[in-house]
């Protein structure tokens, strides 16, 4: 079945003075060229969830859709993905990650299609311990995650206990590169002259 490579460019990027942040440069490059190239190399077609107007022109051969339930956070964002894409299963990454590893993106892509409903790389660098914004999911995940969203519950690991959940272990993860480099996300401009460097 086909995969879909999501780019969830979500969050009010506040602590941007609202500045998008997946257009900020890193290295010379913007953040969501880096990661739509990784999911270019993975997946069968990407897909932008965006909820500003002026997304259309952020990667203009790219098919953009809205969040269907506002006001949801990261959550919701990885409902709309599910609900977009057409009854096929979803690799996320969000577009704050300037430095998604494809090594990895594929390998999520792989082990998901064994039969899980979720795939998500285990993490240090994460309070949850796994990175479910670097994740895959399979379609059958919307309902559950409705489910919780109806409940009120916005946790963006609320769902997993729903549904077939693989944590990649972090010794696997770690072939790919080092995971506090490849789930660095940039949520400020401090953050820009501390991405780690190639």
């Amino acid at each position: 079945m086909p995969c879909i490579g999501v780019i969830l460019a979500g969050g009010g990027a506040t602590r941007f003075g609202g500045a998008p942040k997946g257009l900020q440069l890193v290295d010379g490059r913007r953040i969501i060229d880096r990661v739509a190239a990784a999911l270019r190399g993975v997946t069968d077609e990407l897909l932008l969830v965006a909820n500003q107007p002026e997304a259309t022109q952020w990667l203009p051969e790219v098919r953009v859709e809205q969040d269907l339930r506002r006001g949801e956070g990261a959550l919701g964002g990885i409902h709309a993905a599910l609900a977009h894409a057409r009854g096929c299963p979803v690799l996320v990454v969000a577009w704050d990650m300037p430095y998604p590893s494809e090594g990895l993106l594929r390998a999520l892509r792989a082990t998901g299609e064994k039969g899980y409903e979720a795939v998500v790389p285990e993490s240090e660098t994460s309070g949850r311990g796994v990175e479910p914004l670097c994740a895959w999911y399979a379609p059958s995940c919307l309902p559950a995650i409705e489910r919780r969203l109806d409940a009120g519950d916005r946790r963006v690991v609320g769902f997993f206990d729903d549904v077939r959940v693989h944590r990649l272990p972090l010794s696997e993860v770690s072939q790919w590169g080092d995971p506090a480099r490849m789930f660095f996300n940039v949520n400020s401009p401090d953050d820009l002259p501390s991405a780690p460097t190639q």
